[in-house]
Formats: structure tokens, C-alpha cells, sequence
């Protein structure tokens, strides 16, 4: 045991990583959670309502700890709402990829993003055991809000000097998350582009200089990943897309699928799915926005484009167009059960 792992009452060292956009699953957090790690679930996307029903629900399906993942900075360059003019402009340049699956644009929506504050005022009120948070750090009051309600702070940082912040804000828990990772890339001091340190460099740094519990992510999918992070000074280790590729996450069979072949050996950054950085798996779409002159869009509005696309694509069974998250570490998949691949991470421990 450990100071993190004591913190959290937790029986292992293991974080499932957190999944948006309605790829995490409760039964992946009971999974993890009941084997004595902690299961998280990505609610950036969700409604205030909704993130307090889904507390109650997690509660009602483990009694170990788990995480509601939260993202801070919900817009990019001050978007806060589309106008009609525009909306119409930018659904014009994705008519020829519409044109192709036969879906229609989305309807117009003013407001493309839930607000942050609310989200987090509602999980508060939830109380779960931890809330994580990525893209910022909360507000001095809000920490100490959660620290009143005995919530577990996480924040992940993708530098050292981010690493710094998050422990200077009083954060209790910081993932140092390297480039390998699938997934978005969470950085908030810099453009993404220019934090992409590995966790190789990363970890160590961080150890060296803070106090509070470190927790590495990017690239760890096996025993041996386990190991080598915890003797750079971490005291846990977030896995992400190993947990994704197993049945009890709620991302598509099709995306299951594709991890498991050749393909998922040759991940990308961009910004093509939703206007932020993130690593996927290549194909035709990331392609073809990487090449359009006036694409991608910012983020909320090119991910909310972007949405018809992803679904009909999954529908369709078009890997070509369906987004596929990986890390490096996608070729060292072996397990399609969240258990088999928890008791694979534990043998040390």
C-alpha cells in the first residue's frame, strides 16, 4: 500500500482510464472498482442532471472507489455559443462526407458544450469518492468545496510545469500523462502540439519534484508497463486503452475490432474528430481533414460536425470514417474481459 492507493482505500494501483463521449460504461467502473482499482466514467458530455442520476447509479453498483472524469476548459478560443451564419458556413464544408454516408448535417444548436461550473457543482453535490479533472485546473473554491465533501481531487498534466500548477492549486492526485497515450491530448499551459513528452521523461520529473501521489498514463498495457512506471516514482498507473478494447467498455464492437488488428499499429495525432489533439488510429477521415484547407474547426464545433459522421459510420460498419482512440500500446493488446486483463496488471501486487 501507498500513499495513493491508501488515500482512495484501494486494494491495487490501477486506474481504468476515463472515456467521453459515451465510450465508458458502468459496468466497466463496477468492473474495476469491485476488483479493488478505481473505475472512472468521462461525464464532460453529460447534463448536470444526468451526472448526478450517474453518481447514484455507480454508487448503487459498486462499493469501491471510483472517479467522475470532468473537463475544464469545455470551448476553445471563448466559443460559447454558434450563430445561425456560421452554423450554415460550416455544415457546407462537411456536405461532401455527409453526401457519402447519406446522413443530413446536425440541426442547428446555439449552445454545442455543457457549462463546466454546473457540471461540477452537480457532481459535487453527488459526491463521489474522487472527481478527475483534464484541459485545466478548478477553481481554489471548488478544490475546497470537494476537500469539505471528502472528494478525492485527480488532475492530469502533460508537462512538469503543468504538474506544478495542479499541486500548487492543492489538486491531491496528479496522472502525468505522456504522448503515447490514446485519446485526447490534455494539455492547458501550451498548445498540445508542444507538449508532447513521452512518459519515459515524464514521470520521473514529475516524481522528483512534487509531493502529491503521481499516477502514470500513456502507453502501459501490460505487467511490464506496471512496472517500469512504478520505478520512475509513480504510484499508480492509469490504462486507458486496454480497458477500451474489452467487452464491458461502451465503445462500439466495430472499434473492439479494429484495435485487435494490424491497423491499430499505426496511431496519429489530430484534430479531426473533435478540433482538439488527440491519437487515433489513421484512416480515410483524419486523412481527409488533415488535408482541407479550412478544416478542422475549433473545438466544440468541429466535434459536433463531426458527430453524424462517427455515428453512421459505426452503423455502417465503415472503419474509414468511424473514430478509433488507441494509444502506442494498442499492439500489446491481449484481453477482451476487464477481468482477465486486471488480474494480468496485479500479479506484483
Amino acid at each position: 500500500m501507498n500513499k495513493f492507493t491508501s488515500t482512495l482505500d484501494l486494494k491495487y494501483p490501477i486506474v481504468q482510464g476515463p472515456f467521453g463521449g459515451g465510450l465508458s460504461s458502468i459496468e466497466l467502473v463496477k468492473t474495476v472498482s469491485n476488483f479493488g482499482g478505481l473505475g472512472s466514467f468521462g461525464a464532460h458530455h453529460l447534463s448536470p442532471e444526468r451526472i448526478e442520476v450517474l453518481v447514484k447509479e455507480l454508487n448503487a453498483a459498486t462499493s469501491g472507489a471510483f472517479s467522475i472524469n470532468l473537463w475544464v476548459s469545455n470551448n476553445d478560443h471563448y466559443i460559447s455559443a454558434l450563430s445561425r451564419s456560421k452554423y450554415a458556413e460550416y455544415a457546407k464544408r462537411f456536405e461532401p462526407i455527409y453526401a457519402r454516408l447519406g446522413v443530413p448535417a446536425p440541426p442547428y444548436k446555439e449552445f454545442l458544450s455543457e457549462d463546466f461550473d454546473e457540471q461540477l457543482q452537480a457532481a459535487i453535490s453527488a459526491a463521489p469518492p474522487a472527481i478527475s479533472f483534464v484541459f485545466g485546473v478548478p477553481s481554489a473554491a471548488a478544490l475546497a468545496e470537494c476537500r469539505r465533501k471528502n472528494i478525492i481531487t485527480m488532475g492530469t498534466a502533460t508537462t512538469l510545469k503543468e504538474a506544478l500548477m495542479l499541486e500548487e492549486a492543492g489538486v491531491d492526485i496528479i496522472v502525468a500523462s505522456g504522448f503515447e497515450a490514446g485519446g485526447h491530448r490534455v494539455s492547458f499551459l501550451q498548445e498540445p502540439e508542444n507538449c508532447l513528452m513521452g512518459g519515459m521523461a515524464l514521470i520521473p520529473q514529475v516524481a522528483d519534484r512534487i509531493s502529491a501521489p503521481i499516477i502514470a498514463a500513456g502507453g502501459i498495457a501490460d505487467v511490464r508497463g506496471v512496472r517500469a512506471a512504478m520505478s520512475l516514482g509513480a504510484q499508480g498507473v492509469q490504462i486507458g486503452t486496454a480497458f477500451l478494447a474489452c467487452q464491458e467498455s461502451g465503445t462500439s464492437d466495430l472499434h473492439k475490432r479494429v484495435l485487435r488488428k494490424n491497423r491499430a499499429h499505426q496511431t496519429v495525432l489530430s484534430r479531426a474528430y473533435t478540433g482538439r489533439l488527440a491519437r487515433f488510429i489513421e484512416n480515410d477521415f483524419i486523412r481527409e481533414i488533415n488535408n482541407a484547407p479550412d478544416l478542422p474547426l475549433p473545438f466544440p464545433i468541429q466535434s459536433y460536425f463531426a458527430a453524424p459522421i462517427k455515428e453512421a459510420a459505426i452503423e455502417q460498419g465503415s472503419a474509414g470514417f468511424a473514430a478509433h482512440y488507441a494509444g502506442q500500446n494498442a499492439p500489446l493488446l491481449h484481453h477482451s474481459k476487464a477481468m482477465d486483463l486486471l488480474e494480468s496488471l496485479v500479479v506484483d501486487f
